[in-house]
């Protein structure tokens, strides 16, 4: 058995074990397990059903973490990318009032170009040719917009007719107050190198809700997982064509290359920076593998958009997993044992507190704008 772990996932090679790679999964996913909230949270603004896209969430992740495991055997996992999710269900669905079945069809075709672009080898030569300028730059903004959702979505910045933004007066407004404890708690725990921040954050919100009256009492604990039935195959791809002429047509190929540009450097600037932690760049700071990881990125956009989710991308949490040693595709693999257990939870959600978990993008914006470097995170 030995035998054959080693030389399926070389363990050995990179000077680590089979209980260390276990850790580091299990680490990984407290870190990023926020997700399984708060991407159904923000996506359900659109209009779609909590519940399936929360299984869709667990579903989209586990496939790709599967699909980076096995085709480049980095510690990397992959769930629906925050900021993507922000602009999928603000500023398509609701700012540019395209219908969520046809955001999904946009979505599924960024994900085949960019499997066409890795099967060529032109998303890989532009990876290795992209200034680190430029990379950190387009990560801070991603940043900046995730804390700017939360913030928004908590009621700590409101619309100002003067100023376009404006902060909410804090007086008798509790989901503001709730947040910025949030804020501090998850900040004091990132800082004490706590894994799971962000999770342990949000359900000490959660709980601190209930005998405020935010939020309710759940009903039940475990249940079936809700069907996916709603979200799964729903892509509309009736505004697809090539008359830009035509209003609609015109603004799905915006909404198109936007997801492409911003997932783009987005997964490009996470492969880097958690890579270069684990040292997994050769000397010329080159993924060794970037055609097998971008590859992983666009397959799983795809069967993400089939599923019912926004564009799947690789996500600098697993850095925490790397921090304890994980370095191969036994720790994601471990990451994605997880997920299918956390279907059964689904009826929890009904009592987190209405404030589309604010504190955690917040705090996650602020990661984003550091993940270059992820090892200030450890």
């Amino acid at each position: 058995m030995n035998d054959w772990l080693e030389s399926f996932f070389k363990i050995k090679e990179r000077n680590t074990n089979v209980r260390t790679e276990v850790v580091a999964g299990i680490t990984t996913f407290m870190t990023m397990a926020y997700i399984i909230f708060v991407n159904p949270g923000i996506l359900s603004e659109t209009g779609m059903p909590f519940g399936a896209l929360m299984v869709s969430t667990c579903l989209s992740a586990a496939l790709a973490t599967l699909l980076m495991a096995f085709l480049a055997n980095y510690p990397i996992a992959l769930a629906s990318g925050m900021g993507l999710n922000a602009f999928f269900a603000f500023s398509v669905v609701l700012g540019m009032n395209v219908p969520w079945q046809v955001a999904l069809s946009a979505i599924f075709i960024e994900g085949i170009i960019f499997i066409l672009l890795t099967l060529t080898k032109i998303r890989e030569s532009v990876v290795n040719g992209i200034p680190m300028s430029l990379k950190y730059g387009i990560s801070a903004g991603i940043g900046l917009f995730i804390a700017f959702i939360g913030f928004q979505g908590s009621g700590l910045v409101i619309d100002n007719a003067a100023t376009l933004v404006g902060q909410a007066p804090l007086k008798d407004n509790l989901p503001a107050i709730l947040t910025i404890v949030g804020i501090v708690i998850i900040a004091v725990l990132e800082s004490r190198k706590v894994r799971g921040a962000i999770l342990w954050g949000i359900l000490v919100i959660t709980v601190i809700s209930i005998p405020l009256g935010i939020a309710p009492l759940p009903e039940s604990i475990v249940s079936m997982p809700p069907s996916i039935a709603p979200i799964f195959m729903q892509m509309d791809f009736s505004w697809v064509g090539f008359d830009l002429s035509n209003p609609n047509t015109a603004n799905f190929w915006i909404v198109v290359f936007t997801f492409f540009f911003v997932d783009f450097f987005d997964t490009v600037g996470t492969l880097v920076g958690v890579s270069e932690r684990a040292g997994l760049l050769d000397k010329n700071g080159n993924l060794p593998k970037a055609r097998e990881a971008l590859l992983s990125d666009s397959i799983g956009t795809v069967g993400g958009a089939i599923l019912g989710v926004s564009t799947i991308t690789s996500y600098v949490e697993s850095a925490s997993g790397v921090g304890v040693g994980g370095k191969n595709r036994t720790h994601v693999a471990r990451y994605r044992d997880t997920l299918p257990v956390r279907h059964f939870l689904q009826p929890d959600h009904k009592h987190r507190p209405d404030l589309r978990d604010g504190a955690g993008p917040d705090i996650r914006g602020c990661v984003h704008d550091d993940e270059r470097h992820p090892h200030q995170l450890q």
